[in-house]
């Protein structure tokens, strides 16, 4: 597990970025490439290498290789599923706080209403009190003919005034029953994003279960093997992406937020990963990229499938420290660019925030979170 480490300020492979990142990048990129491991046509069978003598160490490596490849499947497919889950919450949340919006117009509606009715029962009050009969005609049964132009002028008012009322009681009513409506869409949705979350809860689980069962069968000397073999796997991906001569075109110097965003991010190196996690002891990887642009003064979404659909684009030649690098084609990683061909991210269950090779992943693409040119 690496330590923390300083983060220099400045562009790609000029000279900024992570400090240490610089020494693991150069030490992958100058490696040769990791001789390939061959899997084995069988079901894997985790320390029987230790077990059979002479002549077995193939045997449980290439047992070890399939161990290796179903436990980062089932990893993909909890990170992903873990995406949907924060989604769903993150959804939830918006529609818990419409629910409570309409619920507070309501209540001014339904006071407006009672207003009304009250003006209309006066109104109403009035009209019995002399007779029932209708203002017309009590200016004809009038024996004032001097005021009854005048008192023709009032009544009208006044009919304007009750018919101005009751279109306000009408419109009000209309009001409360799109209200009512709009609660109950909101329900429906708010029930979908729940039953998603639930069920995006059960597939982590379920994965994450399914992929330590594998790990605890290893002994201690297959773990760390396991371990190796993802570095070793890493570090070719890293050691290809070198040698296309990407970084000779990276050149982007950080922005002030950009690089606020990478002190943070820098700062937690070595917390854990733990799936849904925000901070502050633990993060998953979205949840890492949020908080540390969040401090650097820009909100984004929460999961790193929103966070590629949502946030601006850029290519990877003009990627520059901040920026964010999506990866897999379900863009269910992602990992924060900190110069010099690296990156930080919380990795995976079981694995702390550590400095990467960026190549060292398929890059899906790139995402600048503060949308500034250049």
């Amino acid at each position: 597990m690496m330590g923390k480490r300083k983060v220099r300020r400045g562009g790609g492979g000029g000279g900024a970025g992570v400090a240490a990142a610089t020494a693991f990048v150069c030490a992958v990129g100058m490696s040769a490439a990791p001789e390939r491991a061959q899997a084995a046509p069988r079901e894997p069978t985790p320390g029987a290498g230790a077990e059979s003598g002479a002549g077995s160490e193939g045997a449980a490596g290439s047992s070890l290789q399939e161990v290796h490849k179903k436990v980062q499947g089932l990893y993909r497919k909890a990170e992903a599923a873990t995406d949907a889950y924060n989604l769903a919450r993150e959804k939830q949340a918006r529609q818990e706080k419409r629910i409570v919006k309409i619920a507070q117009s309501v209540v001014k509606a339904q006071k407006r209403m009672t207003g009304l009715r009250k003006r209309a029962g006066a109104v109403a009050r009035a009209q019995y009190r002399n007779g029932g009969i209708p203002p017309e005609a009590q200016l004809l049964l009038g024996d004032d003919p001097e005021s009854f132009l005048d008192d023709i002028t009032l009544a009208r008012k006044g009919q304007q005034a009750t018919r101005g009322l009751m279109n306000q009681l009408e419109k009000t009513q209309a009001t409360l029953d799109g209200y009512a409506k709009a609660a109950t869409r909101e329900w429906e949705r708010l029930d979908s994003s729940r039953a998603k979350k639930a069920a995006a809860r059960k597939e982590i689980r379920a994965k994450l279960a399914k992929a330590k069962r594998l790990e605890s069968r290893l002994k201690a000397k297959e773990r760390e093997r396991l371990r190796q073999l993802e570095e070793e796997q890493q570090r070719q991906a890293q050691t290809t992406w070198l040698g296309s001569g990407i970084l000779r075109k990276i050149g982007g110097k950080g922005t002030s937020r950009g690089l606020r965003a990478v002190d943070f991010a820098t700062a937690q190196l070595g917390k854990d990963y733990v799936w849904g996690a925000e901070g502050p002891d633990t993060y998953d990887c979205s949840g890492l990229t949020q908080r540390a642009w969040a401090v650097g003064g820009r909100s984004i979404p929460r999961t790193s499938q929103e966070q590629w659909r949502q946030l601006p684009k850029v290519s990877v030649e003009r990627m520059r420290p901040g920026d964010l690098i999506i990866y897999f084609k379900d863009a269910s990683h992602v990992g924060m660019y900190v110069g010099d061909g690296a990156i930080i991210h919380a990795p995976r269950p079981g694995r702390q925030i550590t400095v990467a090779g960026a190549g060292s992943m398929p890059i899906l693409g790139v995402v600048r979170p503060d949308g500034v040119e250049g």
